[in-house]
């Protein structure tokens, strides 16, 4: 299992915290999704792509910064 952690600035409430673990949770291969709303930041864990990750992220309305 691989652990993902996405900067996405656009990150500043609930609601976004929401669309993001509800976009992320459908693709296949994730385990766990968390939103931290301080940090501007989205934790998966799982074995899902990259790309379907940061697609979901996209799909929600928000855009990636980074990734490590």
């Amino acid at each position: 299992m691989t652990t993902r952690t996405y900067s996405v600035p656009g990150i500043s409430c609930g609601h976004c915290k929401a669309a993001i673990e509800g976009e992320v949770s459908k693709v296949s291969g994730v385990d766990r999704v968390e939103v931290d709303i301080e940090t501007k930041s989205v934790t998966v864990e799982g074995d899902a792509a990259d790309d379907e990750i940061r697609g979901a992220i996209d799909e929600a309305g928000y855009d990636v910064a980074g990734a490590s």
